[in-house]
C-alpha cells in the first residue's frame, strides 16, 4: 500500500508519514521498483497504534519508547500521563479563574484588566507582605470581583491579610457568599473558620445569615463561636447559651458581651440573659477572673436589675471582684446622671 492510500485509510497526512519514517517509529517494510515507500498490513496497524497513543497525550519519543523497550511498563508511563494531566488542568483552571475575575469585574478598559491582573498576582505572591499591599493598595473606583476576595480570603493563612482580605470584601459591594458557603462547608477546619469570620462581617450580604445558622452547629468550637458572635449582632436569640459560654470561658468574651448587650434591645431576651449570668456568678464563688468577666457582660445589660446585682457583687467575700462591681456600680451612677442631666436640659 503507497503512502497516499495511507493516508487517506488512516487519516494521517503524508507529510506526518513522512515524520514517523525519519524518527524511526513507522518505518514501511517495503519499496516499490521506483522507491516509493511501500506500508503492509502491519505498517498499517502500527500507525494506527501510534494514533491511538498520541490520544493520550504522549509524545512522539515516548510513542517510541513505549512500542520498543520490552521492559517498558505502561503503568508507569500512565501514572506520569495522570500528574502531567493533573497538571495542565490545575493550570488552565487557575487561567480560567482569572479570565473569569476579569469578566466578573465588568473592565470598561485595559487599565481595569491590568488593575486585576496584578491584583491576582499580587495575591499570589509568597510574601504576606506582598499581598497584604496588593489588597490594601487597591485604587479608589477600581472594582474588584467579590468572588476573587472571597477565594483568597479561604486560602490565607496570615491572619494580617486575611484581616486585609475581609476589609476589602466587606467593603466591594458584591457578593461573595456563595464562594464563602462552600468554604463553610469544607472539611478542612481552618478553611470553615476563615469562611464564617469573613461572613461574619458581611453584614447586609443577601444569605450570610443563613450561612451562619448552620454554622453555628459545625462540630467546630471556634467556628461555632464566630458564627454565635455574628448571630448575636443579628439579634439571633438561639446563639445566647454559646455566647454566655463565651464570657464564662474568657473565649472572645469582650465580643461575646458586646453581642449580648445587643441582644438585650429586646425585652424578651433581655431577663433570660441576666438569669444566665446571675446563675453562672452564683455557680462559680471561687472562680475571680470568671466572675470579673461576669460583672463586665453585665454592667452592659439595661434595667435596673443590672445595677441590683453589681450592688450586691460589690459587697463580695473576694475583693477583687467587690472591687471591680463598685467600679461599675459608679460607672452605672456617673451615667445616669448624665442622662438625667441631657433630660432636665
Amino acid at each position: 500500500m503507497l503512502i497516499g492510500e495511507v493516508a487517506r485509510r488512516s487519516g494521517v497526512s503524508t507529510r506526518m508519514l513522512r515524520h514517523y519514517d525519519a524518527l524511526g517509529l513507522v518505518r514501511p517494510t517495503g519499496r516499490t521498483v521506483g522507491g516509493y515507500r511501500e506500508y503492509s498490513t502491519e505498517d498499517v496497524r502500527r500507525i494506527f497504534h501510534v494514533g491511538s497513543l498520541r490520544s493520550l497525550g504522549l509524545s512522539l519519543q515516548q510513542i517510541g519508547r513505549a512500542l520498543e523497550d520490552p521492559a517498558f511498563t505502561p503503568s508507569a508511563l500512565v501514572g506520569d500521563l495522570i500528574r502531567w494531566t493533573e497538571d495542565r488542568l490545575e493550570r488552565e483552571q487557575e487561567l480560567l479563574k482569572r479570565l473569569r475575575a476579569i469578566d466578573a469585574s465588568a473592565p470598561t478598559g485595559w487599565q481595569g484588566v491590568l488593575r486585576i491582573v496584578e491584583l491576582m498576582q499580587g495575591l499570589n505572591s509568597t510574601s504576606a507582605a506582598r499581598r497584604q499591599q496588593a489588597v490594601l493598595g487597591k485604587p479608589e473606583g477600581v472594582p474588584v470581583p467579590a468572588e476573587l476576595l472571597a477565594g483568597a480570603v479561604l486560602a490565607e493563612p496570615d491572619p494580617n491579610v486575611a484581616g486585609a482580605l475581609r476589609w476589602a470584601l466587606a467593603r466591594s459591594g458584591g457578593d461573595g457568599v456563595a464562594t464563602l458557603a462552600a468554604g463553610a462547608r469544607s472539611e478542612d477546619v481552618d478553611i470553615r473558620r476563615r469562611a464564617v469570620r469573613a461572613i461574619a462581617e458581611m453584614s447586609e450580604a443577601p444569605g450570610a445569615t443563613a450561612v451562619l445558622a448552620d454554622a453555628f452547629g459545625d462540630p467546630d468550637t471556634t467556628v461555632r463561636r464566630h458564627a454565635a458572635l455574628a448571630l448575636g449582632r443579628r439579634g439571633v436569640t438561639a446563639a445566647v447559651p454559646t455566647l454566655v459560654g463565651m464570657v464564662v470561658e474568657g473565649a472572645n468574651d469582650v465580643d461575646a458581651a458586646e453581642a449580648l448587650a445587643t441582644l438585650s434591645q429586646n425585652p424578651g431576651c433581655a431577663d433570660r440573659i441576666m438569669t444566665a449570668l446571675v446563675d453562672e456568678l452564683a455557680a462559680h464563688t471561687a472562680d475571680s477572673a470568671m466572675r470579673i468577666r461576669l460583672a463586665q457582660a453585665l454592667v452592659e445589660l439595661p434595667g435596673t436589675q443590672t445595677w441590683e446585682v453589681l450592688r450586691e457583687l460589690a459587697h463580695d467575700d473576694d475583693r477583687d471582684v467587690a472591687l471591680v462591681a463598685s467600679a461599675f456600680v459608679t460607672v452605672l451612677e456617673e451615667r445616669s446622671a448624665e442622662d438625667r442631666g441631657d433630660n432636665a436640659s
